[in-house]
């Protein structure tokens, strides 16, 4: 579901992000690509591209990994990896990458390994796709909801909320509910720490330009923008 959501708001921009790539220098790097509904979309836009697709996480790789199984283009095409991300296994040279969701995992060191390898492997002018939750400071937000489907007789809802854990650092807590009827079935909790980083405080700790490519105009949407290279 948030999966669903996540292409909804964030192919636009990234097909806008894609046009000015050249897949001839290497492959496509997709850093944090999650159950892979986004690797469809960059196997999709750039047909003569192959994809690096670095998830580290178990259960979204496995979804990934089923996806491009099941697919004759993306099976020829897509390479998954499980490496984190300072720590990629990169060749010696690759054409873009796209980073959606990872960035604010990352501290400050790591961050500047991952520059540091990715200049070292794309050629002069190439972009760099990178999504930012919007909010460049960090603040406390109330509980809203995200999402609500209705699967079978079931709904389900997706609530986040974020409080201050230090500066520039937010704190989210996300809450599913699934509901049958108005009885609340179970909820699975989780929370996570987040660094609030502007496209411009990117550019800086990265070396390269600037670039923003603004929101999909769906409410929620994340704000992207490019690293030039």
């Amino acid at each position: 579901m948030v999966a669903q959501r996540h292409v909804r708001t964030s192919s636009g921009p990234l097909v806008t992000a894609l046009r000015s790539v050249d897949p001839s220098h290497g492959p496509v790097v997709e850093i944090g690509a999650g159950t892979g509904r986004l690797t469809e979309l960059i196997a999709n836009r750039l047909r003569a591209a192959t994809i690096l697709a670095v998830e580290p996480s178990t259960p979204m790789r496995a979804i990934l990994t089923s996806r491009v199984l099941n697919d004759p283009d993306l099976r020829r095409r897509v390479t998954v990896v499980a490496d984190q991300a300072p720590d990629l296994r990169l060749p010696e040279r690759i054409s873009t990458a796209v980073i959606f969701g990872v960035l604010g995992h990352l501290d400050a060191t790591d961050r500047g390994r991952l520059w540091e390898l990715l200049r070292s492997r794309l050629p002069v002018g190439a972009p760099v796709a990178v999504e930012l939750m919007g909010g460049h400071e960090a603040r406390p937000l109330p509980p809203i909801r995200m999402l609500r489907e209705t699967i079978g007789t079931q709904t389900y809802e997706w609530w986040t909320s974020a409080e201050v854990a230090a500066p520039k650092l937010m704190r989210w807590r996300t809450t599913w509910k699934v509901l049958s009827g108005s009885e609340i079935v179970r909820t699975v909790e989780d929370t996570y720490d987040w660094a609030t980083l502007s496209l411009e405080e990117l550019a800086d700790e990265s070396g390269m330009t600037a670039r923003p490519l603004g929101g999909s105009g769906v409410p929620g949407s994340p704000e992207i923008g490019l690293l030039i290279r």
